[in-house]
């Protein structure tokens, strides 16, 4: 009974850590703000500036924010809506 419910309880937490570093992955955090690659709440260019400041970088519609020893690359659309974070 121990030997199984360790078993559950092991599979839960590799669970836990692999969904929050897909969830990561999309996202990132700016001071207070969190920004999300998420299609369900729109984010354009001109929102991420304002919460997250200039970029380090700007290659067209890839900026790079670093951060000490993190770097985010965000990436937009022709239209400028955030595609993806990484």
């Amino acid at each position: 009974m121990i030997k199984k419910l360790t078993s559950i309880v092991a599979a839960l937490l590799i669970s836990i850590v692999m969904m929050e570093s897909a969830m990561a992955r999309g996202s990132m955090r700016c001071g207070t703000h969190i920004i999300s690659s998420d299609p369900s709440y729109p984010t354009g260019k001109y929102d991420v500036l304002k919460r997250c400041g200039e970029p380090t970088v700007r290659y067209g519609n890839a900026w790079i924010y670093e951060k000490g020893s993190v770097k985010r690359t965000v990436t937009f659309n022709n239209n400028g809506r955030l595609k993806d974070i990484f």
